[in-house]
C-alpha cells in the first residue's frame, strides 16, 4: 500500500472558509443582476468551488498522474457538452 499524503487539519480549514467565502459570493451575485453575464458568474464560481472540493477533499492535488488524466478527461468531456448545450440556446 502505498502512503497518502495526509494534510494538516488548518488547510482543511481554510479550504472550508473559502469555500463559505465564495457560497457568500454566489448568493450575492445571484442577487445582482450582471444581464447576460449572470450565468457565466455563476458558473465560474461554481468552477473554483469545485476544484477546491476535488483538490483537497477528494486529495487530487496529491494523486497519481493517471488519476489526473482520467479527471481531465471527465471534465473536458463535460466542458463539451456544456459548449454544445449553449450553442443549441444561443441558435435558437
Amino acid at each position: 500500500m502505498e502512503k497518502q499524503a495526509t494534510l494538516p487539519y488548518g488547510k482543511y480549514v481554510m479550504v472550508w472558509f473559502g469555500l463559505l467565502a465564495l457560497t457568500a459570493l454566489t448568493v450575492t451575485a445571484a442577487s445582482l443582476h450582471f444581464g447576460k453575464w449572470s450565468v457565466l458568474a455563476a458558473i465560474i464560481i461554481a468552477t473554483v468551488k469545485s476544484s477546491l472540493v476535488v483538490l483537497y477533499f477528494m486529495n487530487m492535488k496529491y494523486e497519481e498522474k493517471i488519476f489526473k488524466i482520467m479527471l481531465a478527461v471527465a471534465i473536458l468531456t463535460l466542458m463539451v457538452i456544456m459548449v454544445l448545450t449553449f450553442a443549441d440556446i444561443l441558435f435558437r
